[in-house]
């Protein structure tokens, strides 16, 4: 014991040092953009018949309700005005689409350090939503959100490794006007993170105006064309199989203004979708696939993402079931579709049915973060902060779902097999003539960063050590870091003269 005790020491003492210091980005165990895509909820033969059940739908049952240009563009393209007035899609013109749809697309930060590559099956984890309310995590309460709350998520979101960009998670319910308050998300965001940026538009000329602003913070419109650092998070359908008609413009206006944009297309299974899994899922692609011919129409090789977001709906009561194994489903299912098709695709996990950060709160974001993960999913909108079936927004959870989410990530990065993983030499340098242990040798020192994950508040300590520091709870730790977090000035913040060129033009609600 005696001989053994110096030595557990020395390997005690050797990781510290090692933890001491970040690691750099090439150690860290995971990273933005990691491969998934090792789980298929859907057989090959399963992808396919939700393929042609969606291009039949497509051609024998088609979308109500485009606008005037709307009807001009895909018209255009190839599609058929009925007259029931619903624009029909001929299989050959879909085909054609995804033929030539983008395979990749960057969505930009204003750091390009933050900039995301969607192609394949690499995996990114942001934020998206439109809850109403903030969670009070101490008082256990539900108030209205406020443009400081939006602008609170964006710098929390700024500093977390694993958010990987924000799409706008709340709307201001202390602007009422919606012009006001679709400038002001977007300024409230970009001055709370340089990571890229969703935001949504009311009406066609607030689309105008904001991308007029966002020439501003660019610093000019060739430099926001040349780097369009926020997406169009665009609702161009209501489902079932309708187009949304003011939507659909504000669409165009954004491809005009050369915004990526976010085609999202979110039913409620049983209610606005069909109640099937598999049902969802076709109504979801056959809306998505209309929009990329929509895209195509307008502007060909615009970026667009393929945003099937169908949700899921407890049948007994109507209410949605966001943390549900069936959204899980729903959501891996939708990623098997877009790897089949090849184009850059999001949607929605990590939701949670909870009112609170708490155990179910736990089970349910896990489960729908990990599946969406594995499954390859580019974009996976939603994944922390997100509570009440989307109704609710908590900055405590949205720390904690930082941890969750980096523990979903080293689930999809999986198990490296080689050499040196199987690590036989070092077995046998341990066994014959050696310690006995692992503990602290330089194969174990060496990988304590490349293949562990480590949580930043998650709580790892022994009961004797819990009890000896006062028991500490999660969400009283997540709100200190919230604080001593918002306690800094906003390393996003605009230069001066481009915000006060910014507040002589709009009237902005934040504080100088």
């Amino acid at each position: 014991m005696n001989d053994i005790s110096p030595r557990r020491s020395g390997g005690r003492a050797a990781r510290r040092a090692v933890r001491s210091a970040p690691p750099s980005d090439a150690m860290r165990s995971i990273r933005p953009g990691m491969e998934g895509g090792r789980y298929n909820p859907l057989t090959d033969a399963e992808v396919l018949r939700i393929h042609n059940t969606a291009l039949d739908a497509l051609e024998q049952i088609g979308l109500a309700d485009a606008p005037a240009s709307g009807v001009a563009y895909l018209t255009g393209a190839g599609a058929i005005l009925g007259d029931d007035g619903r624009i029909r899609f001929p299989r050959a013109l879909v085909e054609d689409v995804i033929a030539r749809a983008n395979r990749s697309v960057t969505l930009m930060g204003r750091d390009a350090r933050h900039d995301l590559h969607l192609s394949g099956s690499r995996v990114h984890y942001g934020t998206a939503g439109a809850a109403v309310n903030m969670i009070d995590v101490d008082g256990r309460n539900y108030r209205e959100c406020t443009v400081q709350d939006l602008h609170d998520a964006a710098r929390i979101a700024d500093v977390l490794d694993n958010i990987h960009f924000l799409q706008r998670p709340m709307v201001c319910r202390d602007i009422p006007d919606n012009l006001e308050m679709d400038l002001n998300t977007i300024y409230a965001c970009c001055a709370g993170t340089t990571k890229h940026v969703g935001v949504s538009f009311t009406e066609r000329d607030f689309a105008r105006k904001g991308i007029e602003m966002l020439h501003l913070i660019a610093g000019g419109e060739a430099a926001w064309r040349e780097r369009p650092f926020v997406s169009n998070s665009n609702c161009f359908v209501v489902p079932p199989m309708k187009f949304a008609t003011e939507a659909c413009e504000v669409m165009e206006e954004c491809i005009k203004g050369g915004m990526p944009v976010l085609l999202l297309s979110a039913g409620m299974a049983g209610a606005t979708a069909p109640s099937t899994i598999a049902g969802a899922i076709v109504q979801a692609t056959a809306e998505c696939l209309a929009g990329l011919v929509y895209v195509d129409a307008v502007k060909p090789g615009h970026p667009a993402i393929f945003g099937t977001w169908p949700f899921g709906l407890d049948l007994r009561t109507g209410a949605m079931t966001g943390g549900s194994g069936e959204q899980a489903l729903l959501t891996a299912g939708c990623a098997q579709m877009h790897r089949f098709y090849d184009v850059p695709g999001g949607a929605a996990a990590g939701i949670t049915d909870a009112k609170l950060p708490d155990m179910q709160a736990g089970w349910e974001q896990m489960c729908s973060n990990v599946m969406a993960g594995l499954s390859g999913l580019n974009m996976v909108y939603e994944a922390a902060g997100m509570h009440a079936s989307l109704l609710g927004f908590c900055l405590e959870s949205l720390i904690l779902g930082n941890d969750l989410i980096g523990h979903a990530q080293r689930c999809v990065r999986g198990i490296e097999v080689d050499d040196e993983t199987l690590a036989l030499e070092q077995i046998r340098s341990v066994c014959i003539g050696g310690p006995g242990h692992y503990l602290g040798t330089p194969q174990t020192l060496a990988r304590m960063e490349s293949d562990y994950q480590y949580p930043q508040t998650g709580n790892r300590m022994s009961p004797k050590q819990w009890a000896e520091e006062n028991k500490p709870d999660l969400n009283t730790d997540a709100t200190t870091r919230k604080e001593a977090i918002l306690a800094e000035r906003s390393a996003a913040r605009f230069a001066p003269d481009v915000d006060a060129a910014i507040r002589a033009a709009y009237n902005i609600h934040l504080p100088s």
